[in-house]
């Protein structure tokens, strides 16, 4: 397996941490965008972005691409904003669309370049379950959606380059993220994991998984595809 050279987004916490630990495992060159880079541990270049500020992104942007080679990439950084239909206040709404959309739009086209001219190149756009439907997430699921329709509309353009665009969809992961709003024991665990069939939730390892599957040569014939990593949360509930 050859050695590549990739950039995450929102690498430093949760999902973000467990992609940058596995593809170091796999013997790759990690280099993460987060809001802080004070971390010694990162498993490779950890660079500080504001990542819901444009101007930040695209220095940082140019300065990594000056830097590195890339191969590919994957659109992590995520931001959700909870509101009830009726509380949804366009200030957040345009927030929560900034954070999830501009820098994968941003860091794709920054990369893309150097992809082309390699022949070879990996996307992956890191989704959510919540696109198929939950309540109090408008502005968050309408992100979500988007980065689907950005892996739809990226493969098909670069079919024939060389690179694939693909996403991954978690359910409820076990992260720091959403044990700040779902601590164990709590009715919110307890609502999520009646959604899912398999009665537990996700490890960040396991979306770690799919997605250094898709950033690998065999995935090669792979593109435009959304992999829901969720338990069978997407296919119904479990009957009894």
């Amino acid at each position: 397996m050859s050695a590549r050279t990739f950039l995450i987004t929102g690498a430093s916490k949760g999902i973000g941490r467990a992609i940058s630990e596995q593809l170091a495992s796999n013997g790759h060159r990690v280099v993460g965008i987060a809001r802080q880079a004070d971390d010694a541990s990162f498993p490779g270049e950890l660079v500080a972005a504001d990542l819901g500020d444009a101007d930040s992104v695209a220095r940082v942007l140019d300065n990594l691409t000056a830097r590195h080679d890339f191969d590919g990439l994957v659109n992590n950084v995520g931001l959700v904003s909870p509101q009830a239909l009726g509380e949804v206040e366009l200030a957040s709404f345009d927030e929560v669309m900034r954070v999830n959309l501009h820098p994968a739009l941003q860091a794709t086209q920054a990369l893309l370049p150097s992809m082309r001219a390699h022949g070879w190149g990996r996307v992956v756009n890191i989704s959510s379950l919540t696109v198929l439907g939950i309540r109090q997430r408008t502005s968050y699921a309408a992100a979500k959606a988007a980065l689907v329709s950005f892996t739809r509309g990226w493969a098909l353009e670069l079919a024939q380059t060389g690179i694939t665009v693909n996403a991954v969809a978690p359910g409820p992961i076990d992260t720091e993220l959403f044990r700040s709003g779902n601590p164990v024991g709590s009715p919110g665990e307890a609502a999520y994991l009646a959604a899912v069939p398999m009665g537990r939730l996700g490890r960040a390892q396991e979306v770690a998984a799919a997605v250094a599957f898709l950033l690998e040569e065999r995935s090669a014939f792979i593109t435009g595809q959304t992999l829901y990593v969720d338990g069978g949360a997407s296919i119904g509930k479990h009957s009894f």
